[in-house]
């Protein structure tokens, strides 16, 4: 498996695709909700198997701020350490490009995950399309 940014355009579909898959197919988020646009000015980080699109993320930026969303492993694969790799990928791309800090919105049922990777929790939970999220972030420096 190899982690890194999408190198394609066949690759972000790929990986918009398997969100698709994830966030509306097994968890019933509305397509407009995951599609939101924002996609075209995103990095977009991917985990590749056998030429496979097996997880994602995007990272968006805003001034020292990265922002991760759209975490995704395909159920197959969940358990195998996709998740976490991607995680340490989007950590060196965000450093990279000069980000100090990296935040997200957690499903609450993944704090685990995103905890071991260095996150804490800002704020109480809320409801972002019908699924219980909590804020979380993490210094880069």
């Amino acid at each position: 498996m190899e982690v890194r940014k999408a190198r394609s355009h066949d690759e972000v579909t790929a990986a918009l695709e398997l969100r698709e898959q994830i966030f509306c197919g097994e968890q019933g988020v509305s397509f407009e909700a995951d599609q939101d646009g924002r996609d075209p000015e995103a990095t977009h980080i991917v985990a590749v198997d056998g030429g496979a699109v097996i997880g994602t993320c995007r990272l968006l930026f805003r001034g020292e701020v990265a922002r991760l969303g759209r975490l995704a492993v395909e159920r197959e694969r969940r358990g195998d350490g996709v998740a976490a790799a991607i995680l340490r990928e989007a950590d060196r791309v965000a450093t990279e490009a000069g980000a100090e800090t990296i935040a997200l919105h957690a499903q609450t049922y993944a704090l685990a995950l995103y905890r071991h990777a260095g996150y804490e929790e800002r704020g109480s939970t809320f409801v972002e399309e019908g699924i219980e999220h909590v804020a979380m972030e993490k210094p880069l420096a």
